[in-house]
């Protein structure tokens, strides 16, 4: 076991409220003591929120008056029958607030962040989903915000960016590490620690230190549990398999989270397999052989990492699936065999994208299509009555630089070409507005 981030780690005594947040080996809270004091009033506050069937309700009315909720499950009609009639469903959290799932835990973390008195909010994001996210919630409930976000991910999410700073957030650029999701954790961290006290962290995935995995597993079971009574409603039984896309893990734990009782439901998480397994250029925990147990980011689990316990450089068309580690709580779904862990490839990625946009007319995330890619290989080996649910986690209107480019249109890099042309010439001459 190796530690990654900070270098004077330790686990709290057995008993200590610290202990807690173990999925068999995996999870707890490897945090460093000027931390102690807030994660151990961040739990209370949630234990008591997790209590309180008030709290709960106020959040199912949030999340329908201002996020829509419920989201609908769609027939994959198309698609179904192209596959010989194997019915595929959808779950539409890329028509959530803010395109994506994420709305889901940041709001249940804003209105913890009001029951704690704190004012001001911190968040990583990769995609920019989470950002996004983080800001409105932020603008919604009067709280400053900062967003920390890897360079190479501002500069691939800038429309993503533009959106958190008009929602009145700072984003700061992250150039440290390799500039992606792993670098902004990092630094948010390190602004925690020196603003804690009016501060809260809104984490985004169900990763770090307790009680963050099952905090942000709980209030994106909203997905799970909706979708357990639209697919039993529409297709009149439980699907056989369930898909969803893996990054840190919370679209998966919150879809996953509505079958877990159901042992004759097969659970499958979609990992970012890059360029290639066998390149290595890929982010691909569980499905790989390139992961090891450590400890890193407060908490334990599978992480790419190299023989002196440094984290691997991670790839992925995907900027919300290129992360080190994956949820301590899917960890443990994989040795246990509970859910099963397969990667797809930026190739597979892209034409499932198009299969779908072209099939069902939906634009789903890059992130979101990783599920589908893999739904759609292995679909033809299962029997022809076979039910399957994808959990859709995001939209891909943030991804259109991204996609345009993997798709060579050339019509929009002559769009984009004009538009440079246009700044460069109002840069030159401030007075032409033109």
């Amino acid at each position: 076991m190796r530690a990654l981030f900070w270098k004077a780690i330790r686990t709290r005594p057995a008993g200590d409220a610290m202990s807690q947040g173990y999925f068999g080996a995996f999870g707890g809270a490897f945090i460093p003591e000027i931390l102690h004091q807030t994660f151990a009033e961040l739990t209370a506050a949630y234990e008591a929120a997790r209590a309180d069937a008030d709290f709960w309700s106020e959040y199912l009315t949030v999340m329908e008056n201002y996020s829509g909720r419920p989201t609908p499950l769609t027939y994959a009609e198309n698609l179904s029958a192209a596959f010989g009639g194997r019915r595929i469903y959808i779950k539409r959290e890329d028509l959530n607030q803010t395109g994506a799932h994420k709305a889901n835990n940041v709001m249940g973390q804003g209105l913890l962040v009001k029951r704690m008195g704190k004012s001001r909010v911190i968040a990583e994001t990769g995609a920019g989903q989470h950002g996004v996210a983080t800001a409105t919630m932020a603008a919604r409930l009067g709280l400053e915000c900062t967003i920390y976000m890897g360079a190479k991910d501002v500069a691939r999410q800038r429309p993503n960016v533009f959106w958190m700073e008009q929602l009145g957030a700072t984003v700061i650029p992250v150039t440290s590490g390799d500039q992606t999701l792993k670098d902004a954790v990092n630094e948010a961290m390190r602004d925690w620690v020196g603003s804690m006290d009016g501060t809260h962290y809104v984490l985004g995935t169900a990763c770090g230190a307790h009680p963050f995995p099952e905090m942000v597993s709980w209030f994106q079971s909203v997905i799970g549990s909706e979708a357990r009574g639209q697919i039993l409603k529409q297709a009149g039984r439980l699907p056989d398999r369930v898909y969803a896309c893996v990054g840190g893990g919370s679209n998966a734990m919150g879809i996953f989270q509505g079958f877990l009782d159901a042992p004759d439901v097969e659970l499958i998480g979609v990992e970012a397999g890059g360029l290639g397994l066998a390149t290595g250029l890929h982010a691909a925990r569980l499905a790989s052989a390139d992961a090891e147990v450590g400890i890193a980011q407060g908490y334990k689990t599978y992480f790419l990492q190299d023989d002196d316990g440094q984290m691997k450089t991670t790839h992925s068309v995907a900027a919300g699936l290129d992360y080190v580690g994956v949820s301590p709580i899917l960890a443990n779904l994989h040795e246990t065999g509970r859910a099963r862990f397969i990667a797809a490839t930026d190739a597979e990625v892209v034409e499932a994208l198009k299969r779908l946009m072209k099939a069902e007319g939906i634009i789903g995330a890059l992130e979101s299509s990783h599920a589908v890619a893999g739904a759609l290989r292995e679909l033809p080996d299962t029997p022809e009555d076979t039910v399957i649910l994808i959990n859709l986690s995001g939209r891909g209107d943030k991804d259109i630089f991204t996609i345009a480019d993997a798709l060579h249109d050339p019509k929009w890099e002559a769009f984009i070409q004009e538009k440079a042309d246009q700044y460069a010439k109002r840069a030159n001459n401030p007075g032409d507005a033109s």
